[in-house]
């Protein structure tokens, strides 16, 4: 039976290539054409996997000029996948517009289950994970403290993406807005040879953290308000 034209999601492992599913490796060698949110990142993957699939550039630079360009593939027929740069394409990574053009143009979008640093960080952060809720990232300078004091009385377990570079400037911002004692959980590289997890108060996270070198990417897990 033909497979309808659609666009399907891949996730990308978040740093240990073993995460990428049998699924997922299927997805990209079978599909007609892969769209990347960079064509080098993905493209080291796919040649981890030998994966020859055609490769093309769709990111948030880019993506209003190409999106009729992907509309033409997918009234011609095609099957296509997505990938952002690691983990789960739509989640703090490009892949809204593309998921909402082609379910506006009644074509299928399917996505697969993988990578996504979000869950595991919530699972083992100690903190109640069967309410919570996903912040993403916080703007990088105007607008953070405003984005946090609208979380003060949140009941549910609250999640942030943060870069390095601002790790400790987030925490600073918590122990403002929330106090010293709110606890929180911080793991940084996730899957990765040097994953860690920081837990405690937010002062003790954020002192534990300024005493060690800063390099990774970071999931921070906010306690609610009891």
């Amino acid at each position: 039976m033909p497979v309808s034209p659609r666009i399907i999601l891949v996730p990308t492992p978040i740093g240990n290539l073993d995460d990428m599913t049998f699924r997922a490796i299927n997805a990209l060698k079978s599909c007609d054409k892969i769209f990347a949110e960079d064509t080098r990142t993905t493209g080291k993957l796919l040649q981890h996997f030998d994966i020859k699939t055609p490769i093309e550039s769709f990111h948030q630079n880019n993506e209003h000029q190409k999106i009729k360009h992907v509309l033409n593939l997918l009234e011609s027929g095609q099957i296509l996948c997505y990938c952002s740069d690691a983990g789960t394409p739509g989640i703090s990574d490009p892949g809204y517009l593309l998921v909402r053009t082609a379910i506006e143009n009644n074509f299928d979008v399917e996505c697969l289950p993988g990578a996504a640093a979000l869950i595991p960080a919530v699972v083992v952060s100690g903190l109640p994970s069967d309410r919570f809720v996903y912040e993403g990232f916080l703007p990088h300078k105007r607008g953070r403290m405003k984005r946090l004091e609208a979380l003060i009385d949140e009941e549910r377990t609250i999640v942030f993406y943060e870069s390095p570079h601002r790790i400790v400037k987030l925490l600073n911002q918590m122990e403002e807005v929330f106090g010293p004692d709110r606890h929180v959980s911080v793991s940084k590289e996730i899957s990765k040879l040097h994953e860690t997890h920081y837990r405690g108060t937010i002062t003790e996270v954020r002192t534990n953290i300024e005493s060690k070198p800063i390099k990774g990417e970071f999931v921070v897990c906010l306690a609610g308000k009891s």
